[in-house]
């Protein structure tokens, strides 16, 4: 199957996106913001804490009032405040602080004075700049070290399967680690590069393999696991510490 558009080809409708509110109502006797998502395509009322915001996401389908939501938020406040009380700590880029990269623990080390901008001495991420900027420097420093090592990975792993992916790029999704479109784009979760390399390497084979099978069968594990034989290993991986990455910056 051919997943790269031909020009000839009318181009696909739009697909609808949702779209959030953000409001603030008692939970548990406790003032809580909580995320409205409004999707189209949803089907029936979903509730879940999204653990990079650390907050309740409610999403409505049509036809479901926002009361209607937030009733249904009430009747699972318990679940909802014990799933929140059990995040990991959220960890944010500032000095001496700790956090991993491709699974080794980094601690960030502020040199304003310093030459550069970021680099890695030994345990130590060296930091230059002034402390307004650091924060943003390690968050790029991050995504540039994801992008130049998932790219080439996703052109070595394609080229196993004779395919070659159109467009790759390193976003911040807030739920996924990665996807393929149907035309052959990649996208990743610049959250990769503070796993361990071999649970980044399980991702990005993953999402490869739907440039053969953009579906979950048989066939397409059977591809996955052609490409990167331990991903019952790093799916268990990332399902325990997946949520703790999300955490982090």
């Amino acid at each position: 199957m051919n997943f790269f558009r031909s020009l000839t080809q009318p181009r696909r409708k739009t697909a609808p996106t949702p779209t959030e509110t953000r409001v603030t109502v008692p939970l548990n006797g406790q003032e809580t913001d909580v995320v409205l998502r409004r999707h189209p395509r949803a089907r029936r009322l979903k509730l879940q804490v999204d653990g990079k915001l650390g907050l309740p996401v409610l999403t409505l389908p049509p036809g479901v009032t926002e009361a209607e939501g937030l009733s249904f938020l009430n009747r699972n406040a318990g679940w909802t405040r014990k799933r929140m009380e059990t995040l990991p700590e959220k960890v944010t880029f500032a000095p001496d602080v700790i956090f991993p990269f491709r699974g080794q623990d980094l601690q960030i080390d502020h040199r304003p004075d310093a030459r550069g901008t970021v680099s890695i001495d030994g345990d130590r991420l060296i930091v230059s700049g002034g402390a307004e900027h650091l924060s943003r420097r390690v968050t790029d420093f991050c995504k540039k070290q994801a992008k130049a090592t998932i790219k080439p990975l996703a052109g070595q792993l394609a080229a196993e399967l004779g395919r070659k992916p159109n467009r790759i790029t390193i976003r911040d999704q807030r739920t996924r680690w990665g996807s393929c479109a149907a035309n052959g784009d990649l996208s990743f979760s610049w959250r990769l590069i503070l796993a361990p390399p071999d649970i980044l390497d399980y991702v990005v084979a993953h999402e490869v393999a739907h440039l053969v099978h953009m579906n979950h069968s048989t066939a397409f594990w059977k591809t996955v696991t052609q490409l990167y034989p331990q991903c019952d290993r790093a799916r268990d991986w990332l399902g325990i510490h997946g949520t703790r990455l999300h955490r982090i910056g």
